[in-house]
Order: structure tokens, then sequence, then C-alpha cells
């Protein structure tokens, strides 16, 4: 998965063309997730973030990470930058969004 998403850095993105779906970064970090390394994951969910700012999984597996890897300030961080991009969400409730509702704010 890190030679994906090396090769992938290396691709140039036209500006007529939309993003990936799912950047090989991210999924990197959420298989970061999945096997107990959120210091690792959090890496990868911020370089997603610095190349694609504002996707909604890199924010929160971002958050996440930090969270699991003990980093409560950049959690916070990113918990708050979800519910800022999800602030006019058409159907409030996802189970993401109340996460990071009940990080930041204690609700």
């Amino acid at each position: 998965m890190k030679s994906a998403a090396e090769m992938e850095d290396g691709t140039d993105k036209k500006a007529i063309t939309p993003g990936p779906l799912a950047p090989a970064r991210e999924l990197f970090g959420e298989m970061l997730l999945e096997i107990n390394q959120p210091a690792q994951a959090l890496e990868q969910f911020e370089a997603t973030l610095k190349k694609e700012p504002n996707r909604f999984r890199a924010l929160y597996g971002a958050a996440r990470a930090a969270q699991l890897s003990g980093n409560r300030e950049a959690s916070r961080k990113y918990y708050a930058e979800l519910l800022k991009i999800c602030e006019y969400a058409d159907k409030p409730g996802r189970a993401e969004v109340l996460e990071a509702n009940k990080a930041v704010l204690g609700n």
C-alpha cells in the first residue's frame, strides 16, 4: 500500500479532472488504523489532507488516529474541521459527525 501511495503522489492531476475517489494515502491510513498503528495512520491522513484538503474520510481518520495515539490537541482540531465542513449537511446524525460533536463539544 505504501508503494501505491507513493506512485499516486507522483501522478499529476489535470485541472479539469476530479480528484481520486479514495486517495491511496487515505486508504493506507485506514489500513494502519485497522492494524492498530494510529501514529503512522495519522501521518498518512495528514499527507492526504495536504494534497486533498477537507476530505471527510481523511479528517475523520486523522481525528481518530490522533485520538488513538494520545494526541488530544490534534484530535480535537481534526474533529472541529470535520464539524465545520458538515455544518450545512442535509441529514444530521451520521455516526462520524456525532463522534466529532462528542469529542469537541462533550455532547
